[in-house]
């Protein structure tokens, strides 16, 4: 099955204002049930109803994070492998949290959601929902992947009962990645070279705002992100302006490669190298995966980390136009 788009998911739970009736998921018999005298039992997902005297769209989003999973029977592994029930309600609970007032609801409420997961006592409910965050929040290619989200359920896993040492050390590591240049932070600096020898760096770029991307040059996602910058009429618009400076930093080793793309970006861009892999042996920055898009202020504290590029573009019409 295909799952539902989460923001036009959120929009419709939260504004529509459907879930006030408790039952919002359809929900599905199990797959092909063997024929027995008995009824199937159907399995399905039913929302909290939300309090009629709950009318403001965080609030309601507030109630639906923490009441989420009141109903679901985590005890009950059928689930599991009913992905129209399960994984969509599991969607729609990602695509509520936008609209919460904020971390101080986020983040319990995704702990609670483990926390009922381990409680099952084959363990297996608590491994399918860690795979669905990370699967989610997590994956570098994942639309809806979010580095504040998934802090909550590194935690999580590290001080659990259930998983070994070793994923706990994973996990730690990982941890120290999403702790790096967080939004509201100040990023880290670094040197850049240009193609033509000159030195600069990324705090002394003078600009509103500066898009930083990691790339390199013979990275297929890389051409596709770029085309996109360069097709943006909103990032056009704001880089002409001079509200927003464009910095594309290759932080490998093969220069070579990297020279012989020079031509393939604007010359009104900074296009820049690291000369001694400095970013990449330092790990200052989380570059798990490139591309990777960030987001930056006037005086460099991170807007957006990590970011794909249309939550990067409606950003961008949204503050600053």
């Amino acid at each position: 099955m295909q799952i539902r788009p989460l923001i036009q998911t959120g929009i419709r739970l939260l504004l529509a204002g459907c879930m006030t009736g408790g039952m919002f998921m359809c929900h599905s018999a199990n797959r092909q049930a063997e024929t027995t005298d008995a009824p199937a039992k159907v399995r399905t997902f039913t929302a909290p109803s939300i309090p009629v005297s709950i009318t403001a769209v965080s609030d309601r989003a507030d109630y639906l994070a923490t009441h989420y999973w009141d109903h679901f029977d985590f005890a009950d592994t059928a689930y599991i492998h009913l992905p129209e029930v399960t994984e969509q309600a599991f969607v729609d609970y990602l695509s509520i949290l936008p609209y919460t007032s904020g971390p101080a609801v986020r983040g319990p409420s995704i702990r609670q959601l483990l926390a009922k997961a381990e409680q099952e006592e084959s363990g297996r409910m608590y491994v399918f929902f860690l795979e669905l965050l990370d699967k989610y929040l997590h994956e570098p290619n994942s639309p809806s992947r979010d580095d504040e989200l998934y802090i909550p359920v590194a935690q999580y896993l590290i001080a659990d009962r259930r998983s070994d040492e070793a994923a706990k050390i994973r996990m730690k590591s990982t941890l120290e990645g999403l702790l790096k240049n967080r939004p509201g932070t100040v990023a880290a600096d670094f040197a850049y070279v240009l193609p033509d020898g000159r030195q600069g760096r990324l705090h002394g770029i003078k600009a509103d705002g500066t898009l930083l991307m990691f790339y390199n040059p013979d990275c297929h996602a890389c051409g596709e992100i770029i085309a996109s910058i360069r097709q943006s009429s909103v990032i056009r618009k704001l880089h002409m302006e001079g509200t927003l400076a464009i910095l594309l930093f290759y932080p490998d080793e093969d220069i070579e490669i990297w020279k012989a793309h020079w031509a393939d970006i604007p010359k009104d861009w900074i296009n820049g190298y690291d000369r001694d892999t400095k970013v990449k042996d330092s790990e200052i920055y989380d570059l798990r995966a490139i591309p990777s898009l960030y987001l930056l202020g006037r005086d460099k504290t991170v807007l957006l980390k990590d970011v794909n590029f249309d939550r990067l573009e409606n950003f961008l019409m949204e503050k600053f136009q």
